[in-house]
């Protein structure tokens, strides 16, 4: 292959239409840069929700009826902690099992009974009486009236079914407690991305509503896919101890793969002529340029790997297209 040297000569008629006298360096207009190593990742962007973490949602539903002597959690959204009280009530079924658990301990202390002690105890532990509640029965020695259901878990009041004063039946949701300390962000993911999505190293997720990027690895895809659109639900969890994020709010998520190292040229420093691709490698004298046939992919709209032809360090022409016009495609060199 022949070495391109540009002249003086080559861009005379330039010198002659310029007010003043250009420079060496100006004619040419030859920038040079030098083959680097670059280490980043592949991403793709869509678009989902946040959600309620399903395993963190809390549902209360009495096993017994009753009527409401006291309500604590009485506002929607209302945030309580675990072991908080939520209501009293009067249920004459709790009552009447109270008794007999009393009655069986009485009756145990003339005449030894343990098996009618422990399934006195047992059918309140079924009907969801606490266990504070069950044990002032044998020390006080007394039967309280009314009985209170605590919270489950920590979160807030998301479903409220139920007012002051107010009666319901055996096994009716009275709250559902959403406990927010983790969150889903589900988002759509098309079919042609699914081997991407299951390869990705991480997903970074963004809102409008916090600075904050969250960074998750924890990452779930819904075996089905809708029909009509061709696609599918991801998952991820995210941490939310601050409990900044909540169900609703629109989530941007980038997906990423695993870094890799590239050799890279930007890509104004190829050129492509007749499906192959071109650079113009510095020569070992001033204003000596080589073509070099090479092979590269994209990185980006900007970048492109080197997948062969050049090495780390190899200094090449980056305006390609300059050298495209130039005496190199006049005399066929490449």
């Amino acid at each position: 292959m022949k070495t391109l040297t540009l002249c003086i000569t080559l861009l005379l008629p330039f010198i002659l239409l310029a007010n003043e006298k250009p420079t060496v360096e100006q004619l040419f207009s030859v920038q040079t840069l030098k083959v680097k190593k670059t280490t980043t990742s592949h991403t793709k962007k869509n678009y989902g929700y946040v959600v309620a973490n399903e395993a963190k949602i809390y549902e209360v539903s009495p096993r017994f009826g009753g009527f409401v002597e006291k309500l604590y959690a009485d506002k929607l959204y209302q945030y309580v902690k675990k072991g908080e009280a939520l209501l009293t009530l009067y249920s004459p079924e709790v009552y009447k099992a109270k008794e007999d658990y009393l009655n069986s301990y009485n009756y145990t202390k003339v005449r030894q009974n343990k098996g009618m002690l422990e399934s006195a105890k047992r059918k309140l532990e079924l009907l969801g009486v606490a266990k504070k509640e069950i044990a002032d029965v044998i020390k006080r020695k007394k039967v309280s009236i009314n009985t209170t259901i605590y919270a489950p878990a920590s979160g807030y009041i998301f479903m409220k079914n139920i007012v002051n004063k107010s009666a319901f039946n055996p096994k009716e949701k009275l709250f559902e407690i959403i406990n927010l300390d983790t969150v889903w962000v589900e988002s759509k993911i098309f079919e042609d991305d699914l081997n991407w999505i299951k390869k990705a190293h991480n997903f970074q997720v963004t809102l409008k509503t916090t600075p904050k990027t969250y960074t998750t690895r924890k990452m779930t895809l819904y075996p089905n896919i809708d029909p009509k659109e061709a696609t599918l639900t991801m998952r991820l969890q995210l941490q939310n101890n601050d409990h900044t994020l909540f169900p609703g709010m629109y989530a941007t998520v980038i997906s990423k793969d695993k870094p890799q190292t590239y050799l890279t040229l930007p890509q104004s420093a190829v050129i492509r002529k007749n499906s192959n691709y071109y650079v113009f490698m510095v020569g070992e004298y001033e204003g000596e340029y080589e073509p070099i046939k090479i092979d590269v992919k994209p990185l980006d709209n900007t970048t492109y790997i080197v997948v062969s032809g050049l090495h780390e360090g190899d200094e090449v022409v980056n305006n390609a297209l300059f050298m495209m016009d130039s005496d190199a495609q006049i005399n066929g060199l490449y």
